[in-house]
């Protein structure tokens, strides 16, 4: 109850103690969301640029005599391209792996070109910077994709 003479100034400050609390809290879930959104990008990322590395090396397995595994010219344009999309792509971490159709790795001088798959593995790291998802340290996100070679 406010008796004669009293002022307002009680609680406009009460009022901005509650404001810096309530809006600190809306804060770090936003940030949150954000950081896991990010997250959620990458992990998709990861995952398009081993298809699409897998897919163009299908089609330009390798260049010259004797044949390396994703060496051609196109592949490594799409590495290149992938990289620059997701921050932190690591370049195929196996490798270029030559496999039969059970998904058995072939040496690389027995590889079938005409009915094996090429299997790629990429990866890529992420690390939260909200608060209290940085706490669950540095996620490894890793994409593997095989396809025929055409």
């Amino acid at each position: 109850m406010r008796t004669k003479g009293m002022s307002n100034k009680g609680s406009r400050g009460q009022a901005l103690v509650e404001f810096s609390i309530a809006v600190t809290v809306f804060l770090v879930l936003l940030m949150g969301v954000v950081d896991f959104g990010v997250a959620i990008y990458k992990y998709n990322g990861v995952s398009q640029a081993a298809r699409e590395i897998a897919r163009v090396t299908s089609v330009h397995p390798c260049t010259g005599t004797p044949c390396t595994l994703g060496n051609s010219p196109e592949t490594e344009a799409v590495i290149a391209t992938q990289k620059a999309l997701i921050p932190g792509l690591s370049a195929p971490v196996t490798g270029f792996t030559c496999v039969d159709i059970t998904g058995t790795p072939v040496p690389a001088e027995s590889c079938d070109y005409s009915k094996d798959s090429v299997r790629v593995t990429v990866t890529a790291t992420y690390k939260a910077v909200t608060p209290l998802l940085g706490l669950l340290g540095t996620w490894t996100m890793q994409g593997t994709s095989s396809a025929q070679i055409q």
